[in-house]
Order: structure tokens, then C-alpha cells, then sequence
């Protein structure tokens, strides 16, 4: 079956973070600590096929840990236990994403790639093993099925879902793959209602 993989990331900050373009003297590096994907069939009812949430060790440019601001932790519900018990390098979070998209293409809510692979890579002094032909932005399909502009700018993936009034288990925003999955409820809607095309995922 072909298929598209959507994922999302979460990436360290303290308050203010975003606001500031993490340029604060006391700011982290943007580097990630959770990913979160889905696998969505593009045949048949369009069916969610897997999932994976995938936390990792955000380390700094000397590879220390990061510790986790409790800003963050309130953000996303990610906890230092979390990461002691789940955690892996950025190295292995990496290669098994690749494992699990099967060769797919990546689409995320804006381009959450440019944190995983470019600044997170960087920082960790990794090469990105995923290039970037392989990556796209999920708001191109939301304009492709005709979300207006205006509301495309003021909506966030966790809210995609609510927006289409598609029903759904509890989301918690901010988290990688209840964000994955606000993005893929509302895609697999828009493809079973017939406003989105599965041949649209090759042409964008």
C-alpha cells in the first residue's frame, strides 16, 4: 500500500524560546527530544497503519544532556523520566524513522525537519542520514483541498482536527504524536470525502 508518513517534533526551549528565535544567552539550542508519526495508507479508507513516538537525548555542541526547563515539561508533558527511560541518540531516533517510513515521504506542519535534521544533526555533529527531497509541508495539502489561506496561518496542527470537526480520541497539544495525529485525522478525512486526492502527495 502506498503510504505518507506525517510526524512532528518537540524541541527544547524555556519560556519565551519561540518569541525570542532561542537567541536568549540563557535559550538552548533547538534541538529535538520527541518525534511523533504516522503512517497513513493513501488506498482503500485511507486507514492509519502504524504509529511510533520516539524520544531522544537532546545533548548540546559538547554532548552534554540538556536538562529539561520545566517551561517544557508543562509544554509537552515530557519529563526527565521520560528521557532516562526512553531516551535514545539522536543517531538511532533518526534511523528509525527512516526504518519505519519504508522509503515514504515525510510531511509535518510546517517543516519540522529543518529542527531535526539541520539543527539538531548540527549540533550533535551527525551527518543527516534522511535528505531533503524527502521531506515536504503538510500546509500545501490543507491548501490543496482548499483551507483558506487566513485559517491555515491561524491554526495550529493540534487544532486541525477540531477544525474540520473531524472526531477523534483525546489529542494533548504539543505533544509529537498527538500533533501527528491531529494532521493525519484531518488529511484522512479530506481524502475519504473526496476534497483531497491521494495523487496529490506526488505532485506538491
Amino acid at each position: 500500500m502506498k503510504t505518507a508518513i506525517l510526524f512532528d517534533c518537540e524541541y527544547v526551549c524555556r519560556e519565551g524560546s519561540q518569541r525570542r528565535f532561542w537567541a536568549a544567552a540563557h535559550d538552548p539550542d533547538p534541538v529535538i527530544a520527541q518525534i511523533g508519526a504516522v503512517k497513513l495508507g493513501l488506498e482503500g479508507e485511507f486507514p492509519i497503519l502504524d504509529t511510533r513516538r520516539i524520544y531522544i537525548r537532546p545533548i548540546d555542541r559538547f554532548g552534554r544532556r540538556y536538562p529539561l526547563d520545566p517551561y517544557f515539561t508543562d509544554l509537552t508533558g515530557i519529563t526527565e523520566a521520560d528521557i532516562d527511560a526512553h531516551g535514545v541518540a539522536l543517531e538511532d531516533a533518526l534511523s528509525s524513522m527512516d526504518r519505519f517510513s519504508e522509503g515514504a515521504r515525510f510531511w509535518s506542519w510546517g517543516k519540522d525537519e529543518m529542527n531535526m535534521m539541520a539543527i539538531s544533526c548540527y549540533v550533535a555533529g551527525i551527518q543527516p542520514p534522511i535528505p531533503a527531497q524527502r521531506f515536504d509541508n503538510a500546509v500545501k495539502l490543507l491548501l490543496a483541498a482548499g483551507m483558506p489561506i487566513e485559517d491555515l496561518a491561524r491554526t495550529p496542527s493540534s487544532k486541525l482536527a477540531d477544525y474540520y470537526s473531524v472526531e477523534h480520541p483525546p489529542l494533548r497539544g504539543h505533544d509529537g504524536l498527538d500533533d501527528a495525529l491531529s494532521v493525519s485525522y484531518t488529511l484522512q478525512h479530506l481524502l475519504r470525502i473526496g476534497k483531497l486526492s491521494p495523487e496529490v502527495f506526488d505532485r506538491l
